[in-house]
């Protein structure tokens, strides 16, 4: 694992990924360096044309490189279902649930979940489980999801799930954070439980240089604020590129186990992948289980084949 980078991926020829938030940041840069080392690509991204200049992009970069965009809106579970439905391949080698907000003003999905909670989590969670006879049926297929460092700051609140007592930008984040660790933790027991193969893992990418630390302030017109987190970016993030390696590492390294999580190794914020730090609660099983409860409830996607752990 010391000093791993996308020249230590293992071939990717004959397998198919689906990256979601495709069009920038992490997710751009392991869409480009899974189709680098051979892997059919679908870029799910909510603005087609953003999508295509990223396929294209990631063509410039790989010739022949065997991309293509599929809209989806986790903000929309009708989005959701129609993408699932729409996906064009028997086998899913591997879901990368990337795509997320960060910080915004109080805002609602299509479907009236709070924003974070409903795009960083519940549209993952309906997307996985939609997907998950390709993923099951796949031999050593594996699903990541994208959390943050920041998870850290707040645990889930099982009776305010939309964090609307009171709202606050930064704990609704590290909230669904959580949530994308307690869903991890909860898949792979019932993985395991399956006897599947499945791996269900997760990662961070430290501070990295996104576009995500200024939509909130751009979303509200705080102009200072925006320039603040661009010039945090600037002296103290790592690139979109190295941002991305531990999700690509979760992705493709062979150790990788379940329901583990990876991130940069120097003080969690950058550097080569590695064993991240992770709070206990969210390897929780009671924590868990409401949350997965939760979440069948509210999208309906009950992940049919699975057995309760």
């Amino acid at each position: 694992m010391a000093g791993w980078s996308t020249v230590d991926m293992p071939d990717q020829r004959g397998r198919t990924a689906v990256v979601t938030g495709a069009n920038s940041g992490i997710g751009l840069h392991a869409a480009e360096a899974l189709a680098g080392r051979g892997a059919t690509v679908v870029l799910a991204c909510r603005s087609e044309e953003r999508g295509a200049g990223a396929a294209a992009w990631v063509r410039e970069r790989v010739p022949g490189a065997d991309v293509q965009v599929r809209r989806l809106d986790l903000a929309d579970l009708a989005s959701v279902r129609e993408f699932a439905a729409r996906y064009p391949y028997d086998r899913l080698d591997l879901l990368i649930n990337n795509a997320g907000v960060m910080a915004l003003p109080f805002g609602r999905t299509v479907d009236g979940f709070e924003m974070q909670f409903g795009v960083n989590h519940l549209g993952h969670f309906a997307l996985t489980g939609l997907l998950l006879p390709g993923l099951l049926r796949t031999p050593g297929a594996r699903v990541v999801c994208v959390s943050s460092f920041m998870h850290g700051l707040a645990d889930l609140d099982p009776d305010d799930l939309q964090s609307e007592h009171p709202y606050r930008r930064w704990i609704a984040y590290a909230r669904s954070k959580t949530a994308n660790l307690l869903f991890v933790h909860a898949l792979a027991r019932r993985l395991a439980a399956a006897g599947s193969d499945v791996v269900a893992a997760a990662a961070h990418p430290g501070y990295a240089d996104t576009n995500l630390q200024g939509a909130g302030p751009r979303m509200t017109g705080a102009k200072a604020r925006e320039r603040v987190m661009s010039l945090g970016n600037r002296l103290f993030a790592q690139s979109a590129a190295a941002g991305a390696l531990p999700t690509l590492y979760a992705a493709t390294a062979p150790d990788v186990r379940p329901d583990s999580f990876t991130g940069p190794r120097i003080a969690g914020w950058r550097g080569a992948p590695g064993p991240s730090m992770r709070a206990g609660r969210t390897r929780d099983d009671e924590r868990a289980e409401r949350l997965w409860a939760a979440s069948v409830a509210v999208t309906g996607v009950a992940y049919d084949g699975l057995p309760s752990p």
